[in-house]
């Protein structure tokens, strides 16, 4: 699906191949909206916060495949009631080849995500769009910033402002 990609690391005035990365498939799990009904003043403001998750995970018959799933949700609570609730959850499965150490993992984590999240980003947007509510268009955001795990020792914090989602 997805060409070569590969991740690299200068050191010592050197580059070096760490991952040797492709994107064999991606299909959407499941795509979920539902309207909730609330009672709300004209012109109230709803703060629409997503909520990202991951997971990593190998096939132990095939030790190149590791399979990724990347979810985003938006869900009302009543402590904060949103006008609906979203869940967008994508299932991407990965050749890997190379990938035995921690920051190896770390490197492949972060490559899978920035890879992923245009995909996740659109399905959100088209999934608003088609529910006839203004779309959501979620911020472009570097894969190694959405996760605090991917970050490492010289990463750095991305906040979702809700004002500026739409």
């Amino acid at each position: 699906m997805s060409g070569l990609g590969t991740r690299t690391q200068a050191g010592a005035g050197r580059v070096f191949i760490k991952l040797l990365t492709l994107m064999k498939n991606l299909t959407a799990d499941e795509l979920a909206f539902k309207m909730n009904h609330i009672k709300a003043e004209p012109n109230t403001r709803f703060e629409i916060k997503p909520f990202f998750s991951r997971r990593i995970q190998g096939v132990n018959e095939t030790p190149l495949i590791h399979i990724v799933t990347l979810e985003c949700k938006i869900q009302s609570t009543d402590e904060s009631p949103k006008p609906f609730d979203l869940l967008v959850r994508l299932v991407g499965v990965f050749e890997v080849k190379d990938m035995k150490t921690d920051e190896d993992r770390r490197i492949f984590a972060v490559n899978a995500t920035e890879t992923m999240f245009p995909y996740l980003r659109a399905a959100i947007t088209n999934l608003t769009a088609d529910a006839l509510i203004p779309p959501i268009v979620l911020p472009v955001v570097s894969g190694g910033t959405l996760f605090p795990e991917d970050r490492g020792p010289a990463g750095y914090t991305i906040n979702f402002d809700p004002t500026t989602i739409n």
